[in-house]
């Protein structure tokens, strides 16, 4: 068994969509990024790398990169599931946080585990997603950004 941590913050901005966990969220602003910034596929593209050892979405995805701009995250997921099967890893679970004070993330989490699901290729039981505000404090608090955290368990 291996456990990996993951981590993600974007900056939020005008005239960019909202995209967490594959999902486009009505919002006035969106996150900034190379890719479509979606902080929670990132966290856990990261913490599934971790756990495998096999570097972090940095060394596989690298935002000097032309052929990742505006990219999907979710196309990527499916990449690092693909190379954990490739190198003989077995996803146990996914549990993960959305940090932002806006919007709300509680209509959207069950279409994020679907989207999580098919791009890994595993049970939607297998992943879990909450979210929290920060009540106002710190950059998530004051809708400068918003962050997402992930452990998974590999077997």
């Amino acid at each position: 068994m291996r456990i990996g941590l993951g981590y993600d913050v974007h900056r939020l901005v005008k005239d960019r969509d909202l995209i967490l966990g594959g999902v486009k969220i009505d919002h006035t602003l969106g996150l900034l990024g190379h890719s479509d910034a979606d902080v929670l596929i990132h966290a856990i593209m990261d913490a599934l790398l971790g756990a495998s050892a096999l570097g972090d979405i940095g060394k596989h995805f690298p935002d000097t990169d032309p052929k990742y701009k505006g990219i999907s995250s979710i196309k990527l997921l499916e990449a690092v599931g693909k190379l954990l099967y490739d190198n003989g890893f077995t996803i146990g679970n996914i549990d993960s946080t959305i940090i932002a004070q806006k919007p709300k993330m509680a209509p959207h989490i069950q279409i994020m585990r679907e989207n999580i699901s098919n791009a890994l290729n595993i049970n939607i039981d297998q992943i879990n997603i909450k979210a929290t505000t920060e009540e106002k404090l710190g950059f998530t608090g004051e809708e400068l950004g918003i962050s997402s955290q992930a452990i998974c368990l590999l077997l």
